[in-house]
């Protein structure tokens, strides 16, 4: 069973009977259109061809109800729309660039900092609205091809290695140990590091298998470097048995006592990533984890191999080239300087090897003639005595 730490099938089960029939505060037309969508993508059904087949993960459902309820909801506020499915481009274009800028903001008066994130989820509803109604022999204009999708990468808190020791030495045990499996391992955090058992670990805690039914992308058995005997002493410690999850968490507890904690070690500053030492929280050391092993990884597969990654461009985006270096040496350019001048030597060599066998081998012709013509002389001259 894998353990769910945010609880996202409940909380889909539990918004789903409480909206069967209506969703609150939006029309019952835009609730219809809404409910359909959201059952289409549970299902799989009406999903564009290029698209991952199957249905959404209960995370990814709710994350579309949030905030296509939500711009559902503003829709029907700014423009008076009834039936969303009667939005116009101009309006389109016009709520997002306010929602980019700033002229929309949340509740709390904060400006949105992932309006791309809106914006896609939208441009998806859309193009199924027009998949859906194509199958009725009715063409909807495509309103979303203006919308602009792009955005910054959000900000994050950036440790390097001694940053990471000092932050250790300043936590409490339970935490020390968390911290340096999350570095070590680059985990994907809170999802499959809640899942993780003692029967995970082999070669007395120095490889981790992370189970392909708890990983978002596939599963791999990696070597832990440098937690290995911190961890052997806490299993030890907290008398954990061999199908005992190791670290039994809260994820909001834990980023709240991170936040402290960074805190007080580095206090409000802005790290190298843009995010403050304070915004602390377990998903930053899967970032900081990929900065520590990028330089140390021989092969690109091979980190991607290790972080779960599919892709390269991951590298780049949880990394952000952060601690790297010029590990360029003069015996390195020695090799690319040289090498040329190294190869006509080279073949020089060989050149001076071949007319020196040809020298011996005529050598030995001329040994050889030089002794047949002396026996032959001496035979001549025995004769004559004779």
């Amino acid at each position: 069973m894998k353990l769910d730490p945010y609880k996202n099938k409940e909380r889909w089960i539990s918004w789903k009977e409480k909206s069967s029939c209506v969703i609150p505060d939006i029309s019952k037309i835009n609730s219809d259109l809404v409910l359909r969508y959201l059952g289409d993508m549970e299902k799989g059904i009406n999903v564009a061809h290029l698209s991952k087949k199957g249905g959404r993960s209960y995370v990814r459902l709710n994350t579309i109800k949030n905030r296509i309820v939500l711009i559902v909801k503003h829709f029907e506020a700014r423009f008076r729309l009834d039936d969303i499915s009667k939005v116009t481009e101009e309006q389109v274009c016009s709520f997002f660039s306010d929602m980019r800028n700033g002229g929309l903001r949340k509740a709390n008066g904060e400006i949105y900092k992932s309006v791309k994130d809106y914006t896609k989820i939208f441009k998806a509803f859309w193009h199924w609205y027009q998949r859906v109604e194509r199958k009725n022999k009715i063409e909807i204009p495509d309103i979303t091809i203006y919308l602009d999708t792009t955005g910054n990468k959000p900000e994050w808190v950036y440790l390097n290695e001694k940053q990471i020791r000092e932050l250790v030495d300043s936590a409490k045990y339970n935490y020390k140990v968390l911290i340096m499996f999350l570095f070590d391992s680059g985990i994907r955090s809170p999802t499959e590091l809640v899942n993780i058992k003692v029967s995970d670990l082999f070669n007395d805690c120095k490889e981790l298998n992370i189970r392909d039914e708890v990983s978002k992308t596939f599963g791999r058995r990696i070597k832990l470097m440098i937690c290995s005997e911190l961890l052997r002493e806490y299993i030890k410690a907290k008398n954990l048995k061999i199908d005992d999850y190791i670290f039994k968490i809260h994820p909001y507890s834990v980023n709240k006592y991170l936040k402290r904690l960074g805190k007080r070690v580095f206090g409000e500053e802005k790290s190298l990533a843009g995010q403050k030492y304070s915004d602390l929280t377990m998903y930053d050391f899967r970032h900081i984890s990929c900065c520590y092993w990028l330089p140390r990884y021989k092969s690109e597969s091979a980190l991607k191999y290790r972080f779960g990654w599919k892709k390269s461009d991951k590298i780049h985006y949880y990394s952000e080239m952060l601690g790297m270096s010029d590990t360029i040496t003069e015996d390195d350019i020695l090799i690319d300087v040289t090498r040329t001048e190294i190869e006509k030597r080279l073949e020089r060599s060989d050149r001076e090897k071949e007319l020196m066998k040809d020298e011996m081998n005529t050598l030995r012709m001329q040994m050889k003639q030089i002794f047949q013509l002396t026996n032959q002389l001496m035979m001549q001259a025995r004769g004559i005595k004779n």
